[in-house]
């Protein structure tokens, strides 16, 4: 059984496995109660951050290389084109970018928004990560203009990937999505895998609901 730590950037690797098929459990992690009252999660991850899975004796954190194990481990899967398909090469840009280039500084926008004092929440950094999100931003926009998907005509992880950080941007206030990436994420959203991921991840089906009455 794969047990998964946490939700947040978790919600990748929770749907990915609903999209595969595979059985899981999802462990919650409080990140706000603090990771140094959950023994059991630090001796998964002593770094204290999520998400965080466990497979027999393998441990893994960082949720692209975990989706990227899980292919592997129990693919072939239509979910990663082949590295010979014409598909791929957009493939593996999209599904590295949708957290080196978009989530990831989301990240730091998030912290500044919502967790810095009041005076240092439009700061230098916070600044410069939104900068850095809106130019990868409009690579997703250039790839949406041709193809309903990041990587052609099929939905991949690569949209997994994506998705998520479209819609942690939206849900944090620090975007707002145009018609094109408002129909894309309805397409990726719509799958049933997404809707079953989503029941499994209680706080992150109720962030979701809180955002969207804000």
């Amino acid at each position: 059984m794969i047990t998964v730590f946490g939700e947040g950037r978790g919600f990748r690797v929770i749907w990915l496995l609903e999209e595969m098929g595979l059985a899981y459990r999802l462990r919650p992690v409080d990140l706000f109660a603090g990771v140094q009252n959950d023994p059991e999660f630090l001796a998964i991850n002593p770094a204290g951050f999520i998400p965080a899975i466990q497979d027999g004796e393998v441990v893994m954190v960082e949720s692209i290389a975990i989706m990227e194990y899980l292919m592997g481990r129990y693919g072939p899967t239509p979910l990663a084109p082949d590295p010979r398909d014409a598909a791929f090469p957009a493939y593996q840009q999209f599904l590295h970018l949708g957290e080196a280039g978009l989530a990831a500084s989301m990240y730091f926008v998030n912290g500044a928004l919502h967790l810095a004092p009041e005076a240092e929440r439009r700061n230098w950094s916070a600044r410069q990560a939104m900068n850095v999100f809106e130019s990868r931003r409009g690579l997703v926009a250039r790839q949406l203009a041709r193809t309903p998907y990041l990587a052609g005509e099929r939905f991949t992880a690569a949209d997994i990937s994506v998705t998520y950080a479209l819609e942690f941007a939206q849900r944090i206030g620090g975007a707002v999505l145009d018609g094109a990436e408002q129909a894309y994420v309805a397409r990726t959203t719509g799958r049933e895998a997404y809707g079953r991921a989503m029941d499994s991840c209680q706080a992150t089906k109720a962030w979701a609901a809180e955002a969207a009455r804000r």
